[in-house]
């Protein structure tokens, strides 16, 4: 069995069409169909389904994909370690994050991080899918609000922070150091749309006591948020640490009682994925500037 039998096999599998398979590839149709009937008389079964012109993966061929796809990544994980050995602290490092966190808390280490190794290009891609982008390795590593356990995911906590509601500083709670999560039911808010997860987060508490959020304005920005809770147009709720990294001197910030929601930052990669020295290294310089802020 060879390496570019299995490309072969890939491509018919990713287009279950065999002509559609072979201009993919820029090979004939019969060279191809030649190249799996080897292949399926080696393994000794039926690779694929023929029903007319139409194809399917047998179970065979299913657990062959599976396979093929792991030894072709880990073929890649051996061309990147080689080339990393051969070209020390260069290559590129592609990140995602969301996107508050790359307004307060990514920024300063990005700056950081560029100037000890100036010659490794970083790519910082903001998105609420971290999770699926680490999955479909759209991105090397992904600083997120860390999902549930899953065992094609490492998971690296860093810390645990506390939602809290924020007004500005003539705001009529602007006095109060907590509320009741109950109170939120009356209060006018400012927050991010539904299906993000920092809106979901607290949507989550606010349902288990019988009440939905139903804020005047939503946007997909906490600098926009912020700006609206500034100009007193309504309170919003969002982690402590994003707003004491703000230093704005004219919000307030009120702790919420009860059920109050926190989130668990973390970093996440494949487990199956080649972990370059630089992201490694970013991995760990984000591990340290995160214990000195929370000291």
């Amino acid at each position: 069995m060879e390496l570019r039998q299995l490309e072969y096999f890939v491509a018919v599998c990713e287009e279950l069409h065999f002509t559609k398979a072979a201009e993919k590839l820029g090979m004939s149709q019969p060279a191809l169909s030649q190249q799996i009937r080897s292949l399926e008389i080696e393994v000794g079964t039926p690779l694929f389904d023929r029903i007319g012109k139409r194809i399917s993966l047998t179970e065979a061929g299913r657990l062959l994909l599976e396979y093929s796809i792991q030894m072709f990544r880990t073929r890649q994980n051996a061309i990147d370690a080689i080339g990393e050995l051969r070209n020390h602290q260069r290559g590129a490092l592609i990140i995602g994050t969301l996107p508050s966190d790359l307004d307060y808390r990514i920024t300063q280490l990005l700056i950081d991080f560029h100037n000890e190794f100036p010659h490794v290009r970083l790519t910082v891609l903001t998105s609420v899918e971290i999770v699926k982008q680490v999955l479909e390795m759209e991105v090397d590593i992904g600083i997120a609000i860390l999902p549930l356990p899953d065992e094609r995911i490492v998971r690296i906590p860093l810390s645990r922070e506390e939602y809290v509601l924020v007004v500005p500083e003539n705001h009529e709670l602007a006095g109060r150091t907590s509320i009741e999560l109950e109170e939120l039911r009356h209060i006018r808010t400012v927050m991010y749309p539904k299906g993000f997860l920092g809106r979901e987060l607290v949507d989550d508490c606010c349902r288990q006591l019988g009440f939905s959020l139903n804020p005047i304005i939503e946007t997909t920005t906490p600098a926009s948020l912020i700006r609206l809770v500034k100009a007193n147009v309504g309170a919003t709720v969002q982690p402590l640490s994003l707003i004491l990294s703000m230093n704005e001197p004219c919000l307030r910030t009120i702790r919420i009682m009860g059920r109050a929601q926190a989130r668990d930052i973390g970093i996440i990669y494949r487990a199956d994925r080649f972990l370059s020295h630089a992201a490694k290294t970013f991995i760990q310089k984000f591990q340290d500037g995160l214990q000195r802020v929370n000291d």
